[in-house]
């Protein structure tokens, strides 16, 4: 399938277009992504704060789990309402910009959880360098997401 005719087919969908025609619909799948976001950044970012600190503690675990219940969220409600225009946000600068900050905070989560250091850290109370520089790098990637993200409306 060519790639514009798949764009026209994911915007047929019946799920974007009953966004497309319900203004109820989209504010409510709107404010679960924002519901997301929230979780995610809620959860992340006092974690990151942590282990950049040095400190791990048994809280860690369950801000482990509300960013992930928080991306999973986020990222289901994100594709369902991207279905709603893709042709035009696949050609927002803003839009590409924050994909391509997604993607490296995610490979950075995937290393950061596939690594021995974040779970030694959870286990011990004591964060390496390594587990240090990755929290730094998603405190800032995840704001930076978060910001490009507002930056779509804008462009």
């Amino acid at each position: 399938m060519e790639s514009g005719a798949w764009i026209a087919h994911l915007a047929d969908w019946p799920g974007a277009v009953w966004l497309q025609q319900s203004g109820t619909a989209y504010l409510f799948v709107n404010a679960t992504h924002i519901l997301g976001i929230a979780l995610l950044l809620g959860g992340i970012l006092p974690l990151d704060w942590q282990l950049l600190r040095g400190r791990a503690s048994a809280t860690l675990a369950m801000l482990v789990r509300s960013a992930g219940g928080g991306l999973t969220l986020a990222l289901l409600t994100g594709c369902w309402l991207f279905t709603v225009q893709p042709a035009s946000y696949l050609v927002n600068a803003a839009f590409q910009f924050k994909m391509g900050l997604l993607a490296l905070a995610l490979v950075n989560v995937l290393v950061q959880h596939r690594c021995a250091g974040l779970r030694q850290a959870l286990a011990t109370g004591v964060v390496t360098g390594t587990v240090r520089l990755r929290a730094a790098l998603s405190l800032l990637l995840w704001l930076a997401v978060l910001v490009a993200g507002r930056w779509i409306g804008f462009v």
